[in-house]
């Protein structure tokens, strides 16, 4: 099993932006064409690229709509894309323009039965987000924490298809702290569903990491920060992760 490596497109206002353990009044932008960025890490050699609306995470609907779509029309692999997506008509309406897969949090946990349609309609296109604080699953945009452990979120998607999860620890997202490699490998060996690592990689050492437990069901990693400062390679990511 092959570790993907998704380089990530935070959208905030058009521009291509950075948050510090998802706060959005704690933005560093690095630049003001996302279709650019992503045919940057297309020429690194990457084929998946990992798209957030961040601004429609919080409003619930589509604020980078325009961005979202050069990035797929330019961009040459798949285009993973999260961020406000909780109605069916959203769904099909990114599917039709090109996306490859979509992430859903907010709504998978207040809507589980849109996800699973979806997920039995769409095959390999759901990805359910679960992003974490504290062991307990964060909503709308990671400004709201519910009650509900990683470990029953994940269950509840056990049978219904989707082709994988999101796991994010919050505190560590764009602090590059270093992923929780232990979290992750504990939901991965906890669930049947391929997991995605994110939140805190800070260089090559978290690819190495997480690719010796690709056999334990970790699909892949979202890289941000670390790519945009330099501490990672993406080249070099790729590589190992090949390997």
């Amino acid at each position: 099993m092959t570790l993907i490596v998704f380089p990530a497109i935070d959208l905030k206002g058009g521009e291509v932006v950075r948050l510090a353990e998802g706060d959005m009044g704690r933005a560093t932008v690095y630049g003001d064409d996302p279709a650019a960025q992503a045919m940057l890490f297309a020429e690194a050699g990457a084929e998946h690229v990992h798209v957030v609306d961040l601004d429609g995470a919080f409003a619930g609907e589509a604020k980078n709509a325009d961005a979202v779509e050069a990035i797929v029309e330019r961009f040459p692999g798949h285009v993973q894309l999260g961020g406000g997506i909780r109605t069916r008509a959203a769904i099909e309406g990114w599917f039709d323009r090109g996306v490859a897969r979509i992430v859903i949090g907010t709504a998978a946990m207040e809507d589980p039965d849109l996800v699973k349609g979806a997920a039995k309609d769409f095959p390999g296109g759901i990805v359910v987000a679960v992003d974490a604080k504290g062991g307990m699953v964060a909503t709308r945009g990671w400004a709201e924490t519910t009650e509900v452990s990683v470990a029953d979120m994940a269950k509840r998607f056990e049978d219904a298809g989707v082709a994988a999860l999101l796991f994010t620890d919050v505190g560590r997202d764009g602090m590059m702290k270093g992923c929780n490699i232990d979290a992750t490998v504990d939901l991965a060996r906890a669930t049947d569903i391929p997991v995605i690592a994110s939140g805190g990689v800070r260089g090559i050492a978290d690819i190495h990491a997480l690719n010796v437990h690709a056999r334990d069901g970790i699909e892949g990693v979202i890289c941000g920060r670390a790519i945009y400062d330099g501490s990672l390679d993406l080249g070099a990511a790729l590589a190992v992760a090949e390997k």
